[in-house]
């Protein structure tokens, strides 16, 4: 009797806690649970007119550029210029020493002085026939040879005094006072820097875009974030046999003196085309292997009549990028708004709350501060 008495107690004990759990069920069934909107900035889908571009990686070079050297044997007996200088053509860069060969041109101006004095009287006595035409001949020979071994040495010592070739930069100095140079001998880097070119690649099949007065824009870290503005001036008639690319040449100014040869600059040369795209800020998308996919706001109506921002994910195909704005090629329309921050938060069906105040602002050709 008593373990009976025991059981039941422990069935109405079980029984009690069912009812307990199945009345909290239904009641957490029946309890509306309200899912909390997003914060989201949002864009409209916009046409826009792109100009038409072809984009490669250039490198600057100078428009002239050598480096200095010695024609002859010789020691340095005076240097006129210091580094880093801006120099004319012409100015004097280094003297070698030229002392043995001014003693030697003295002497050499000497003789021509007396071949001259002796074929003028020659020819004073041949009009008075006393001496031969054959003596005259030999006199003025002896005449020309030393006139042009006088010449010799005086360019010799030019070729001592070494001269900017042509208007320029300088680089570093590479020789010292009183040092013996070597026919060859590097002395310094000249480089004209105003203009300069920007030499680039582009594949053979752009090259029917491709003109010479086409304008170029040049941007990178060398030019420390600005962009400059050149013009094609030369096109390489060869494609390169290996990469089937083919040079291209553009000139642009560089007054300022910011831009150095050996420095790679990103091209976009301007094609006298456009195209309207519609266009989204580069935020919106969320990029998958299956699809890319934004999100669009859509406002619904409820059966008391209030109204709320629902949000259904809807997938795109892109076309070409610039700055912070990708174009659409399919899957919106002009004037659909979409989420342009927070989208890795929604999902479909959810509502959001719109706050642009503090919206990113989308540039088409951006300038972060930091580069």
């Amino acid at each position: 009797m008593k373990t009976f008495s025991a059981i039941l107690a422990i069935v109405v004990l079980i029984a009690a806690i069912v009812l307990v759990k199945v009345f909290q069920i239904k009641k957490l069934i029946n309890t509306k649970v309200v899912v909390p909107a997003e914060a989201v900035s949002t864009a409209a889908a916009k046409r826009e007119t792109w100009q038409e571009t072809l984009t490669s990686v250039g490198s600057l070079t100078a428009v002239q550029g050598v480096t200095v050297a010695a024609e002859l044997d010789g020691k340095i007996a005076e240097i006129d210029f210091k580094a880093g200088a801006d120099v004319k053509a012409g100015d004097v860069l280094v003297r070698q020493d030229t002392s043995v060969e001014e003693a030697q041109l003295r002497a050499a101006e000497a003789n021509a002085e007396l071949a001259a004095v002796n074929l003028r009287r020659t020819g004073e006595l041949l009009a008075k026939n006393t001496v031969s035409q054959a003596q005259f001949d030999s006199d003025t020979a002896t005449s020309k040879q030393a006139v042009a071994a006088a010449d010799n040495i005086r360019a010799t010592i030019a070729k001592r005094t070494i001269k900017a070739p042509f208007a320029g930069r300088l680089g570093i100095r590479l020789v010292n006072l009183g040092q013996n140079l070597k026919a060859g001998d590097s002395i310094v880097s000249l480089q004209a820097l105003n203009p300069i070119f920007v030499d680039f690649s582009l594949p053979q099949e752009e090259l029917d875009q491709v003109k010479t007065g086409l304008k170029v824009d040049l941007a990178g870290d060398a030019i420390g974030g600005k962009t400059a503005e050149g013009t094609i001036t030369a096109i390489s008639p060869d494609v390169d046999s290996g990469t089937r690319n083919v040079k291209v040449e553009a000139t642009l100014d560089n007054a300022a003196g910011l831009l150095h040869p050996g420095m790679y600059v990103d091209v976009a040369v301007k094609l006298p085309v456009t195209d309207k795209v519609l266009t989204i800020p580069a935020t919106a998308v969320l990029y998958a292997p299956f699809g890319d996919t934004v999100y669009v706001v859509d406002t619904k109506k409820a059966e008391d009549g209030t109204t709320s921002q629902v949000v259904r994910q809807q997938i795109v195909r892109l076309g070409l990028r610039r700055g912070d704005f990708v174009s659409v090629l399919s899957g919106l329309k002009e004037g659909d708004t979409i989420v342009t921050s927070g989208v890795f938060r929604l999902r479909p069906g959810g509502t959001v709350e719109v706050h642009n105040e503090f919206a990113p602002d989308a540039q088409l050709a951006p300038k972060p501060s930091d580069s």
